[in-house]
């Protein structure tokens, strides 16, 4: 009797397997045979569609990063019950299109559940990443803590200081969107006000000092660059923008820091009358330049129409020499042109005195 009862039980087992080349004529003659089938089906997509809620409600509405872990776990489950679905089944028997309704597995409900564990899945990674970032911003600023108080040298405190503001920074590279995020804002607001109360004046007066030394740096390289002119108009160009690069670095500094202000204001009125000589030197040079163009120019042309300045129209072209004349003797001799355009200012007037009456 046994071995009767066991040749059924070893054949449906067979039968039930999940190979489609067995599957599929059995479904198609005897589709009762793979009632056991059907039934592991529905039972593991009503499980996965019970853990992708579970899961959905976990992390869309989660209170504490320990939600999040428990319902990465939840999606992690009801990812294995969808991979584990005997989809093919579908196709093999039409009765199976009667069972239930709401709960039914099909295509389209199969393909909405892997969507919506695929969008909790980059939730997740994306809520841990924030959460990762998160303990980061803390460690940081725990270990900065704790390197200010124990600071017996001013180096030490500066260092511990800039380490204090770089935590503080990395609380606002937590996106905000997460629930890290949302917890790293709350907590900056906390951490800045007892930065400010803990080391505000030393901070800032750190900060004063360094606008300042960067803003001397910037002069010194203005001062060195614009030594021995004549410069061309590019160079006196970039001096330029140092002398601006001191000033803007000066005139930033806070009035809260009353020494580092008065100081820097000392040091802002040298900064901006060498910048408005500079500013004139510049335009100085883009004058000579554009002059002497013009005067070579009109000589060209002189050239071209009467190249021994002894045919025409002898009025235009002493006309046309005098307007030469002027244009180079406006050229300045702190000018990098200033050289040829003396030598091209002698040859005008030496041509412009032969045809003029004596």
């Amino acid at each position: 009797m046994g071995l009767l009862v066991g040749i059924p039980a070893a054949g449906l087992w067979v039968v039930n397997q999940p190979y489609p080349p067995i599957r599929r004529p059995i479904a198609r003659t005897m589709p009762l045979l793979l009632l056991p089938s059907y039934i592991n089906l529905d039972q593991d997509f009503r499980a996965a569609i019970a853990l992708t809620q579970q899961s959905t409600q976990l992390i869309d509405n989660a209170a504490s990063f320990a939600d999040i872990e428990i319902g990465a776990q939840k999606v992690a489950e009801a990812q294995k019950r969808l991979d584990a679905l005997p989809i093919d089944l579908l196709n093999y028997w039409d009765g199976y299109a009667s069972w239930g309704r709401d709960w039914r597995l099909s295509p389209i409900a199969f393909n909405t559940a892997r969507a919506e564990i695929g969008r909790l899945t980059a939730k997740v990674f994306q809520e841990q990443n924030a959460h990762t970032a998160l303990t980061t911003a803390e460690q940081a600023l725990n270990t900065a803590r704790q390197q200010y108080q124990t600071a017996t040298l001013p180096l030490d405190t500066r260092a511990a200081i800039t380490a204090w503001r770089a935590a503080l920074n990395q609380f606002e590279l937590v996106p905000s969107q997460t629930l890290a995020g949302k917890t790293a804002r709350q907590k900056l607001d906390a951490n800045q006000q007892e930065f400010q109360e803990t080391v505000g004046l030393a901070a800032e007066s750190q900060q004063t000092a360094a606008l300042i030394d960067g803003a001397k740096q910037s002069g010194m390289q203005a001062a060195l660059m614009g030594q021995n002119p004549p410069h061309p108009t590019y160079k006196w160009a970039e001096v330029e923008r140092l002398w601006e690069t001191a000033i803007a670095q000066l005139a930033s500094i806070p009035t809260t820091d009353l020494a580092g202000y008065s100081e820097a204001r000392k040091i802002l009125g040298g900064y901006q009358s060498n910048l408005a000589q500079i500013r004139i030197r510049r335009q100085t040079e883009e004058n000579a330049v554009q002059l002497l163009r013009q005067a070579q120019a009109d000589v060209s042309y002189l050239q071209g129409s009467v190249p021994q300045y002894g045919a025409g129209d002898r009025n235009d072209v002493i006309s046309r020499l005098q307007r030469i004349v002027d244009q180079l003797e406006q050229v300045q001799p702190s000018t990098t042109v200033y050289p040829e355009a003396q030598v091209l200012l002698l040859n005008a007037k030496n041509k412009l005195n032969q045809l003029l009456p004596q």
